[in-house]
């Protein structure tokens, strides 16, 4: 299953106010361009320092870590050799958009995503009960 290139997703945090005034205080003095290179440098400074935890519970838990997608032709070779998969990744699942609720229901056993989720509406709907 081919990767598809990486999209971000749009998160919201509430800070208090000392903290963002001292966030406001980095960006003005130039150590950070704005608001969102902070809080991204940070995020992946405390995810670098966790990176054993995360890459131990990835082996632990048999995650794909990354991306994987999932096109039509692959789950049409899954319904053709009777097989279903179980989606389960630590970053960003796509399903093709092309791919119908059928099809999904048929050839997709469970999904669960840590990270995003990406397919159409029709088959978020039908996979709803098997989405952990």
């Amino acid at each position: 299953m081919v990767g598809e290139p990486e999209r971000t997703e749009k998160i919201t945090v509430n800070l208090g106010p000392v903290d963002l005034g001292r966030i406001d205080l980095l960006v003005q003095e130039g150590f950070f361009s704005n608001r969102t290179d902070f809080i991204r440098t940070a995020v992946r400074a405390q995810l670098s320092r966790s990176e054993s935890a995360i890459e131990h519970t990835v082996a632990r838990r048999t995650l794909v870590l990354g991306t994987q997608h999932f096109s039509r032709a692959d789950l049409e070779r899954l319904r053709a050799a009777g097989e279903q998969v179980q989606i389960r990744v630590l970053g960003l699942a796509t399903v093709a958009e092309d791919v119908d609720p059928e099809l999904a229901l048929a050839t997709i056993a469970s999904v669960e995503v840590l990270g995003a989720f990406r397919a159409s509406r029709a088959v978020k709907a039908a996979l709803g009960p098997r989405i952990v």
